[in-house]
């Protein structure tokens, strides 16, 4: 068994220095000699660190792709990967791999900590170990038990398109509101095989590397101003929109809103309706304060979260510069388990 495990930085991947106690990137021998029991184990470690190892509030669509085809160009020699990042944008992160890895039959793991991996209390060490395990793990028939690109922290493997981190000073730092954990970790790992998505056996690997960052969140407030509205729904270039709502995707009814969004999908402009909450699903004309904007041609987000509509956008805006109509198509459909649509 054999796993890569690629190292893109984030607090996993500090220690601290023992002259001035600031924290710094951890070389891969200094890493490295904090799990020495991970390299002493069956299963076969390679570490691939990036160069330089960055913060996750600096990760950008560039590292997205970085990750994608370095799998890509490792896929054959490898059982599973481990991604290793920084937990403030892994969700997005995560959840962009998700579309980028088409047809993908093995486990793409990524995880992080809260503490840093030298400091006595760290849940750094669990995590990896843990996540290295999962990657690696078969079913009875030998193939590869989890083979989609998930989350584990803090005892819990999630789906990562359907991941939100929750919390910044918690050891379980990220939910699943809309979707439940594929497995939860204690003495033994219980695995819910039901849930885990799994392409059919002939699917082979196609990697999707471009990406539109031409996107925007428009989040909206009781008193939002029309010319906030416009300024954003205006934005020269500007090609897809998460307008984030009330409940089950309600918005207010002035006159002014229905035009801007009007004058938005009319210059082709897609607007997916989010609701704000966590947890629930959009549904577009159960209230009157939602048919303005189906009226405007606005779309609906179902159950899906602000990370995995954003960064679906991107990719599939990436994919069909050229085709607007595609695009809509296809945020209207799950393409990787992110969303649930009642039918």
């Amino acid at each position: 068994m054999r796993i890569q495990v690629i190292l893109t930085g984030g607090t996993i991947t500090m220690v601290r220095n023992e002259a001035t106690g600031a924290l710094r990137p951890a070389d891969t021998e200094t890493f490295r000699a904090f799990v020495p029991e991970l390299f002493t184990s069956p299963i076969q470690i390679d570490m691939l660190p990036f160069e330089p190892l960055i913060d996750s509030s600096d990760v950008n669509a560039a590292l997205w792709a970085k990750i994608a085809r370095t799998i890509e160009a490792n896929y054959a020699l490898y059982d599973g990967f481990v991604v290793l990042h920084g937990t403030d944008t892994m969700a997005y992160t995560a959840s962009a791999l998700s579309f980028m890895l088409r047809g993908l039959a093995k486990p793409v793991i990524f995880t992080g900590s809260q503490l840093p991996i030298g400091v006595l209390r760290s849940d750094a060490k669990e995590n990896l170990m843990t996540a290295v395990e999962i990657a690696s793990e078969r079913d009875e028939q030998g193939r590869c038990r989890v083979p989609e690109v998930c989350i584990y922290f803090g005892s819990a493997l999630l789906r990562a398109n359907r991941t939100t981190k929750k919390n910044a000073e918690h050891f379980s730092a990220f939910e699943s509101s809309n979707y439940p954990s594929l497995a939860k970790a204690g003495v033994h790992i219980f695995y819910r095989t039901q849930l885990i998505h799994r392409e059919p056996e002939d699917t082979r690997l196609q990697v999707v590397t471009a990406c539109d960052d031409r996107v925007a969140v428009l989040r909206l407030f009781p008193g939002i101003r029309q010319d906030v509205v416009h300024s954003i729904l205006s934005t020269p270039s500007l090609r897809g929109v998460v307008l984030q709502t009330y409940g089950s995707g309600n918005a207010p009814s002035a006159e002014w809103l229905y035009n801007e969004l009007v004058g938005a999908t009319s210059r082709g402009v897609v607007v997916v309706n989010k609701t704000q909450c966590s947890t629930g699903s959009v549904e577009m004309g159960r209230y009157e304060a939602s048919i303005n904007l189906l009226k405007a041609g606005v779309l609906s987000g179902y159950d899906i979260t602000t990370e995995a509509l954003l960064t679906k956008m991107m990719v599939l805006f990436g994919e069909y510069p050229d085709d607007t109509e595609k695009v809509k198509e296809l945020m209207q459909q799950p393409l990787a388990g992110e969303m649930t649509i009642e039918m």
